[in-house]
């Protein structure tokens, strides 16, 4: 069996200003100031991480920095739960990914889950609002809120399947699905393949270059994407 490890946001959906204005609100609401300065789009950072360096962009006293984090994290989930109607309406699917989606689900011999920045209650509602997570295990996936070190989540996950579906996945067996520079990193460090997307914010020669074992344009083509998963 092989382990599928879906990156979320700009490989299989895209949410928009959607998780910034989470960030913007729970500033706000946590620290008692707007945010003059937000996370940088697209770079992959698990939730934990981009927090903390929206806490020191903004000039939040370092000594206050992991106790202010904490509160904002536990909040996040409920607080982009807020935002359901509005994943719902600004939420776009990327192309072929509700198809490609479908396709490893049918494969008896793979196992797709994700392996995500996004924390785990963050991931499902993402998922759900937009109907993909049917095509997913999500019980045996690796989440921001199991390790803000990214690359730490592909064992994570190896380990959820592994017990649920009696398999030992190793870096031969698990292959993560990922657009950005982060994803590819994670695959490296953390013990996977990657297939790499270039349909966020890093080009196809970026992801190469950082050592993506393939590059494609997009999730249109599901049986090329199957040739290189299998």
């Amino acid at each position: 069996m092989i382990l599928v490890l879906w990156d979320i946001d700009r490989t299989l959906l895209y949410t928009g200003d959607i998780d910034r204005r989470v960030y913007r609100e729970l500033f706000k609401e946590v620290v008692g100031r707007p945010a003059e300065h937000l996370p940088a789009r697209g770079t992959g950072t698990t939730m934990p991480l981009a927090v903390r360096e929206l806490l020191r962009v903004n000039s939040v006293d370092s000594t206050r920095i992991e106790e202010l984090a904490d509160k904002i994290v536990q909040r996040m989930p409920g607080q982009l739960g807020s935002h359901h109607g509005d994943i719902v309406r600004e939420g776009k699917l990327m192309p072929g990914a509700a198809a490609a989606l479908a396709a490893v689900h049918q494969r008896p011999d793979l196992v797709p889950t994700v392996v995500t920045g996004n924390l785990q209650g963050s991931a499902e509602i993402k998922l759900t609002a937009l109907g993909l997570d049917k095509h997913l295990d999500l019980a045996v996936g690796g989440y921001a809120s199991d390790n803000p070190h990214r690359p730490a989540l592909v064992r994570v996950a190896q380990r959820r399947a592994g017990v649920r579906y009696g398999c030992d996945f190793t870096r031969e067996t698990t292959v993560i699905i990922g657009d950005s520079l982060e994803d590819v990193r994670t695959g490296e460090e953390g013990g996977a393949r990657v297939i790499a997307v270039a349909s966020g914010t890093t080009p196809h020669h970026e992801l190469t270059a950082a050592g993506a074992q393939q590059v494609i344009p997009d999730l249109t083509d599901t049986a090329r994407l199957l040739e290189l998963i299998g």
